[in-house]
């Protein structure tokens, strides 16, 4: 697997988790129960921690890193991923919180200290700017992501099925 330790902090991969061969998972980096990093993700917890949870797939091209320490935030920033997030193709997330059940749109990007409280749908294309809170049970989008309308009930039973499709597609490629 692609997995590097940094300064003496190797990844925790749960053995029914898939790494594909062109991602990298590098250093402070906990990877959850049957969760999925897709071809050509970058998973960068050198300044600072990752963790994602159990049924989150990581699709293609994400980047994935943190932040470190600065005068603003002591502590820096780390990247925390819920369980049962999808995050689209082509997403950056960085020193942000996706809480569970969120679906991540293609080609989004969070930035440092944001907060997508659980449920949340970004459409593709969204940015959500530093320290920026999303409320849960809602779509959200735009450049910067506003508020669009609640969810339907179809679209929060969705959410479910894509988390549960990954976990059962990385099996065909592990």
């Amino acid at each position: 697997m692609p997995v590097r330790a940094f300064q003496n902090k190797t990844p925790i991969v749960d053995a029914s988790a898939y790494i594909d061969e062109t991602a990298v998972v590098i250093g402070d980096v906990v990877l959850g129960a049957d969760s999925s990093v897709w071809p050509m993700c970058s998973v960068r917890g050198d300044v600072n921690y990752i963790r994602i949870g159990a049924r989150t797939n990581i699709q293609d091209g994400c980047v994935i890193h943190v932040t470190r320490s600065r005068p603003d935030a002591p502590k820096g920033m780390p990247t925390i991923i819920g369980n049962d997030v999808t995050v689209g193709h082509r997403c950056t997330l960085h020193g942000c919180t996706i809480e569970d059940g969120c679906l991540i749109g293609m080609g989004s990007t969070v930035l440092d200290g944001a907060v997508l409280r659980e449920g949340v749908l970004l459409a593709a294309g969204s940015l959500v700017t530093e320290g920026k809170e999303l409320e849960g049970g809602y779509l959200w989008a735009g450049r910067p992501a506003k508020k669009v309308r609640p969810l339907t009930r179809e679209e929060k039973v969705a959410f479910a099925r894509f988390a549960e499709h990954y976990a059962k597609l990385k099996e065909h490629y592990k």
